[in-house]
């Protein structure tokens, strides 16, 4: 009965039909009429990112929470944080692994899995450059899944065909035993080259909310950066990989530039910018990031309102309008406030992500210091409500600069220019070489330098737990156990005997549902 039950569950994840981006309409189609017209296939196609913009939160849970600069426990303004435990503060066990179910990733690579079965193997109404662009953007976005499953669990099961679609009857027919870390890595490798391939020449995009050739390089060379540095069971860093992606960096420079003033880059009105490669899109009456609110704080009630104090010592009101928010905040999430103060006080992210607050006591002395989120905060829309509708940047030029700078790092060269280049943009009219300007130093103090740019760049952009598990010290050894890449601790955020915890514990209804599925290798 337990096998029918799943089995069952599988196909209706399968057949529950998508809504809409805003980029166009898409119907529920049965399997059996869809794929008749491109128009149905590119319907399919925007239901692919529909399911994309559905993960959202993993972001910041797989890539962000755990890595060292999101506050645990209780927030300045005495919420309970969400997420505290097992994540942000990486208390694992096999019995409180924090998510479950592979956090759910599977039933959308399963319709990715059929989109590719579709367009490779049909659809004879498609021209050869309308295959070539669907298959890129599918093997994209596949690659991009298992990527992040790869650097949040290692190896896992490698499923490239949709069975149940294939006249699968029993449930035990599609057990699937997790593969090596080398199998899988190199799975990944395999999809983002069939996506490279598939796009050919052509890096035109009609929206920076679809994926596309410039998404899918910047991929690739995040996966041969991972490659060459981090070390995984059978899977050893392969140097050679560096080089690779540089390769693939040296592909979007040029196609892209930094905005003038950062804070554009987040603002509703300019979502199709000339900063964003990829980003998942939101968009009034049509799916918001209510995951921003909670690094808010709650208007209604005491907590915040006339009951914190400024940097100038005021008692503060209402500053960010979120009383006029659909959802209102809470401050169930929050970042460091050693954080904010790693920014020099001319850095324009400084303001433009986070407002800083105080709490006092009856003395006036000041007891707890707080940050709200700026950077993610939607708009106020023609009602006066405010509306947590800002895209999530899954890449963009930024980074591309960041990344150049890492690469360069690793293969011994100067990073100082791509640093600068960031750091221009960020300081603006203030920004002084002489005061401002990095220059080269060594490996390691270079990566550092680079690491704590990242930090102030992609606030909230689900970077940081993935930097500090690929960035090294001068020994080779990953950040995530330096202290030198922590804020507000000596600690570092693993311990070298903590070192299995780099990777994700299984649930046990996972290896129940599957019981060839082992558990991941420490727990």
């Amino acid at each position: 009965m337990k096998r029918i039950i799943i089995f069952a569950s599988i196909c209706s994840l399968y057949f529950t039909s998508c809504d809409s981006l805003d980029l166009g309409p898409i119907d529920y189609y049965a399997s059996g009429n869809f794929w008749q017209n491109s128009a149905q296939v590119n319907g399919n196609m925007l239901a692919l990112h529909n399911d994309l913009r559905g993960t959202y939160t993993s972001l910041y849970l797989l890539g962000e929470a755990r890595g060292g600069t999101s506050v645990y426990y209780v927030s300045a303004t005495g919420q309970s944080i969400t997420y505290a435990t097992p994540i942000k503060d990486n208390t694992f066990t096999a019995t409180n692994t924090g998510v479950t179910n592979w956090n759910s990733f599977y039933p959308c690579i399963m319709k990715v899995n059929n989109f590719i079965t579709e367009v490779e193997n049909g659809c004879t109404f498609l021209t050869d450059t309308e295959r070539g662009k669907f298959l890129g953007q599918a093997y994209g976005l596949r690659a991009y899944y298992y990527f992040m499953l790869y650097r949040t669990y290692g190896g896992v099961p490698l499923i490239d065909k949709v069975k149940i679609l294939e006249g699968v009857t029993d449930a035990t027919q599609l057990y699937t035993p997790r593969s090596t870390p080398k199998e899988t890595l190199d799975f990944i490798k395999s999809d983002v080259t069939k996506s490279e391939q598939s796009f050919g020449s052509d890096f035109s995009f009609s929206s920076n909310a679809l994926w596309s050739k410039s998404a899918t390089m910047m991929l690739k060379a995040q996966i041969y950066l991972w490659s060459a540095k981090v070390s995984d069971g059978d899977q050893s860093p392969a140097s050679s990989d560096l080089q690779t992606s540089k390769e693939a960096l040296n592909q979007v420079i040029g196609k892209y530039s930094l905005l003038s003033t950062f804070s554009d880059v987040f603002e509703y009105t300019n979502k199709e910018n000339k900063e964003t490669i990829f980003a998942i899109r939101f968009k009034e009456g049509e799916s918001t990031n209510a995951l921003s609110a909670e690094f808010t704080y709650n208007a209604i009630t005491s907590t915040f309102v006339n009951a914190v104090y400024s940097n100038t010592g005021a008692l503060m009101g209402d500053t960010l309008k979120i009383a006029i928010a659909t959802s209102t905040g809470q401050n169930f999430n929050a970042y460091k406030y050693e954080l904010f103060e790693s920014y020099d006080a001319d850095d324009s992210r400084k303001e433009s992500t986070f407002l800083d607050f105080y709490a006092k006591n009856s003395e006036g002395e000041v007891i707890a210091k707080g940050l709200a989120l700026r950077k993610f905060l939607g708009m106020i829309n023609a009602s006066g409500n405010r509306i947590f509708a800002t895209d999530i940047p899954i890449f963009r030029y930024a980074e591309t600069l960041l990344l150049m700078a890492e690469v360069e790092n690793k293969l011994g060269n100067d990073p100082s220019p791509y640093i600068n280049e960031v750091r221009q943009r960020a300081y603006g009219a203030k920004y002084d070489p002489a005061v401002y300007g990095y220059t080269n130093s060594d490996f390691a103090i270079n990566e550092l330098a680079i690491l704590h740019e990242r930090d102030k760049e992609f606030v909230y952009e689900g970077k940081r737990w993935f930097d500090v598990r690929r960035m090294q010290d001068a020994s080779g050894k990953a950040l995530v156990f330096s202290p030198a890449a922590c804020y507000g601790t000596t600690q570092p955020i693993l311990d070298s005997s903590e070192a299995y915890k780099a990777l994700w514990p299984i649930d046990v209804n996972t290896m129940v549902n599957d019981p060839t599925v082992e558990q991941t290798p420490g727990y």
